[in-house]
């Protein structure tokens, strides 16, 4: 019983000594109460994913709907790995954004690599509105894919 409140004795003085030479900042940093919220999504049928992360968010309004959807046969047949990922952003922020996504061929190649198709990587910073549409196909072709612009207002 006496080693256990010697023993509590020594923490709290290494405690209070450790805390005497920490910066006030760091205390500020570690009780910032800024909001983070994230989404990640991957498809492996489309070889699509999708990142929406929010940080030190001091005001986020946020509607993201997703869809995703597969075409396919049978597993290993000529039509597998047919499918697509739908996702529609609108968010109000003050704070950070991180909005990418990126598509790869579903398929792998001769060495068994999936092959990169596209990519996109935004990182938004202050106020600002996101309003986005974006459309991941797996056998798809330029041209097939529309893409409807929203009019300024």
């Amino acid at each position: 019983m006496w080693a256990k409140q010697v023993l509590l004795m020594i923490l709290v003085v290494l405690v209070g000594v450790s805390s005497a030479d920490t910066p006030m900042s760091f205390y500020t940093s570690m009780q910032n109460d800024a909001h983070k919220e994230a989404l990640f999504v991957k498809d492996y049928g489309a070889g699509a994913s999708l990142t929406e992360a929010y940080d030190n968010v001091v005001k986020l309004e946020r509607d993201t709907k997703l869809n995703t959807r597969f075409y396919g046969s049978e597993a290993g047949s000529s039509a597998a790995g047919r499918g697509s990922l739908d996702a529609s952003i609108s968010s109000n922020v003050i704070g950070q954004a991180h909005i990418a996504w990126q598509s790869v061929d579903p398929l792998p190649d001769s060495k068994g690599c999936h092959r990169l198709l596209g990519r996109s990587v935004e990182d938004l910073t202050g106020v600002f509105s996101v309003e986005k549409f974006i459309q991941l196909w797996s056998n798809s072709g330029p041209g097939q894919i529309s893409v409807d612009w929203l009019p300024c207002s």
